[in-house]
Parts: structure tokens; sequence; C-alpha cells
């Protein structure tokens, strides 16, 4: 008997709709219904999430009873590289919109349903990091108004530093985090491919 076939009897059994299990299992519905239609084999952690939710132990899943859990190689999924790729990206949008740019990766990041935790957890970090500099472009600015009415009012000083260095530092600084993660996702797929 295949691995999706025994969830799904389990599910069955336990009285559990898909989205009963995705929701116990802290996993997407589309995640359950992959793995149910054999589309893709659960990794360890995914498997174990199903077992917990199921109140079963995750070795009865297993197909062979000498398979450890544990040696389960996590999948290279090029449609999710792809789309972490296409997410951090996204980013650049900062030069049209630089104050609500984050507003197209969130976007994307709620339309997208089939990412696993780490995934959502990259994705937020990425959200996190822009919101980050959205704030420290608003202070650096603050900086700079702050530094020219001083030399303005305090000294009597007409010369008022510009503010278009510190916005072009800034910029400077958002690409490069942004070409940071594109080489982190990259290398994290890259190094998933080569394990399989």
């Amino acid at each position: 008997m295949q691995l999706s076939q025994r969830i799904i009897i389990a599910r069955q059994q336990k009285g559990y709709t898909q989205e009963e299990l995705a929701t116990l299992a802290k996993l997407s519905i589309r995640t359950i219904q992959r793995i149910e239609s054999g589309e893709s084999v659960p990794r360890g952690f995914t498997l174990k999430a199903i077992a917990a939710a199921l109140n079963l132990p995750a070795e009865q899943f297993l197909t062979d009873p000498n398979e450890q859990l544990m040696q389960v190689p996590p999948e290279a999924d090029n449609g999710t590289a792809h789309f972490l790729q296409l997410f951090n990206l996204s980013c650049f949008s900062f030069i049209v919109i630089p104050w609500v740019h984050v507003l197209i990766p969130g976007y994307l990041l709620k339309k997208q349903k089939d990412l696993n935790r780490k995934e959502v957890e990259w994705c937020r970090k990425i959200i996190r990091q822009q919101v980050i500099w959205v704030i420290c472009l608003h202070l650096v600015m603050l900086l700079a108004l702050g530094y020219n009415l001083l030399q303005g009012y305090v000294f009597h000083n007409r010369q008022h530093a510009s503010y278009l260095w510190p916005f072009f530092i800034m910029y400077m600084i958002n690409t490069g985090i942004i070409f940071l993660n594109l080489f982190s996702i990259r290398k994290e797929y890259n190094r998933l491919d080569l394990s399989n």
C-alpha cells in the first residue's frame, strides 16, 4: 500500500476532512491534497505533522519498516525556488513606490498557498527587511532635515546637506540586501538540487 493511501485511510478512520487535517497539522490544504493524490511525497517534518494530527506514530506511514524517518531528503522544488526569487525581486518596486512597496511582496505571499513553513518564514523575513529599510530611510531623511535645520537656524549657515546623497545611499543598501537574499535563495536551492 502506498503512503498516500495510508494517509487517506487514517484520515477517513478519524473522520477528518482534508481541511480539518490541514488545520490540525498546520499545513496548507494544497499540501494535503498533493500528498493524498500522490503528486508529492511528504518530507520528514510534514509526515510527523500529519501523524501527530492523526494521533498515530509516524513510523506507521513508512513503507519500509527499516526506513528511518529522518533520512527522507528534502526535495528541491524548482517552482518554489522560482517563486522565492520572483518574490524577492518584487522588492525592487521600491524604485517606483518606495514607501508602500512592501505591499507587493505581501500580496504575493498571501496569494501563494502551497509554501511550507520554512519558505513562508523566508518570505516574512524579506518583508521585515523591507519594512526596516523604509523605517531607516525615513530616519536618515529626518536626520538630514534636522542637520539642515540646525545649520540654518542655530549656526546661520546657508550651506545645507543634500537630501539626494542619503537617499541614494539608502537605495544602494536596499539593492544590496535584495541581491544578497537572491543569492541566498539560489545557494539554498542549488544545495538541495545537489543533495538529491
